[in-house]
């Protein structure tokens, strides 16, 4: 792949993953624990990766400033305004995928 096509390619990476991050924000009725039990990762393990990242081109990202920018708000707030509690069938799930 030439330099063209790979900076073309990380454009449309970057645009992909703002709009996933977006989509999420949006969609504050989904909890972690839900994404978690479908896709295995969820707006922490984001958060993560956004660091992980950061870390390899050299920025200090902390992971409150990741998922700051992951949750579009203080995740703190985000957690009193939307995250309920995890239901027993939710839980049973998540512990049984780990087996």
């Amino acid at each position: 792949m030439n330099d063209s096509n790979k900076n073309l390619t990380m454009e449309i990476q970057s645009e992909v993953f703002e709009m996933l991050i977006k989509h999420l924000q949006n969609k504050t009725e989904v909890q972690n624990i839900d994404l978690m039990n479908l896709a295995d990762f969820c707006r922490n393990c984001l958060s993560k990766w956004y660091v992980s990242a950061a870390k390899e081109k050299g920025i200090d990202v902390s992971y409150d400033d990741a998922r700051e920018i992951v949750y579009g708000m203080p995740y703190s707030e985000w957690k009193n305004l939307y995250q309920k509690e995890a239901t027993k069938e939710q839980l049973d799930k998540f512990n049984s995928r780990n087996k």
